[in-house]
């Protein structure tokens, strides 16, 4: 049984996020796939969907809100979870196999290289691997002064790479950043769609615009930043539409 998790609090992402993501990983696995949601809110989310409530930990209250409460899954126990389990960011777009998410380096953290500071060994958390209790060390560390490591280390998966230092980033041609990777430069993005490689399986939509805003066509501006809508411009891309609604 291969075991996914995903995380929702707030407001900002609804169940249907959630549901789309368990219909999207049902389609690109071929094995038996379990879904997990842990979240402060199991409204309308599908009865095939494991739902937990979020598991506990201290953060300072500017940040309760924030991606660190993603440290809260490298606790242990986890719930009923062992072994290999995979975390999947809700705004992402999958896009093919995941069955070999799980057979990549087995026992291993494995996430995405992150985009913006390649070379610097600095991992994405919207996707990554890890086996359950192994690092359990590293949520303890921060448990213990999360005030301090949050003024260190600024986000979370700094934090994380700086602590587990056989980290293996996946190939890159699995992962791409929607924003960073695929969408054209300007000005040809006003009439090209982005363009999905054919060994992509997931793609990240990291701040905005989210898969929604691509299927509207409309990246969205501050009002006090309306110049930039002169290169903050898009067209949908059919793969877009065909993996996300």
């Amino acid at each position: 049984m291969q075991n996914i998790i995903c995380m929702k609090w707030g407001s900002r992402y609804g169940p249907e996020f959630v549901n789309r993501l368990y219909s999207s990983i049902k389609r690109h696995t071929k094995r038996k796939t379990r879904l997990y949601c842990f979240t402060d809110d199991y409204r309308d989310i599908e009865d095939n969907i494991i739902c937990k409530p979020l598991p506990n930990i201290h953060l300072p209250e500017a940040i309760s809100f924030s991606p660190w409460r993603k440290l809260s899954i490298w606790q242990y126990p986890l719930y009923d979870l062992k072994g290999d389990v995979l975390f999947l960011d809700l705004d992402l777009v999958i896009t093919g196999d995941l069955d070999r998410f799980f057979d990549f380096k087995p026992g291993y953290y494995c996430v995405i290289e992150n985009w913006t500071q390649l070379g610097q060994n600095i991992g994405n958390t919207s996707c990554f691997r890890f086996p359950v209790g192994k690092f359990n060390s590293v949520f303890e560390k921060f448990e213990k002064n999360p005030k301090k490591y949050w003024e260190k280390y600024h986000i979370e998966q700094i934090f994380l790479s700086a602590q587990i230092k056989d980290q293996i980033f996946w190939p890159t041609e699995w992962c791409k950043s929607f924003k960073h990777d695929l969408l054209p430069n300007w000005p040809f993005r006003i009439w090209q769609p982005a363009k999905l490689p054919k060994e992509t399986s997931i793609v990240a939509f990291t701040g905005k615009p989210d898969p929604d805003d691509v299927i509207n066509g409309k990246w969205p501006v501050k009002k006090s930043q309306f110049y930039k809508k002169i290169y903050k411009q898009l067209k949908t891309p059919k793969w877009v539409l065909n993996n996300w609604l």
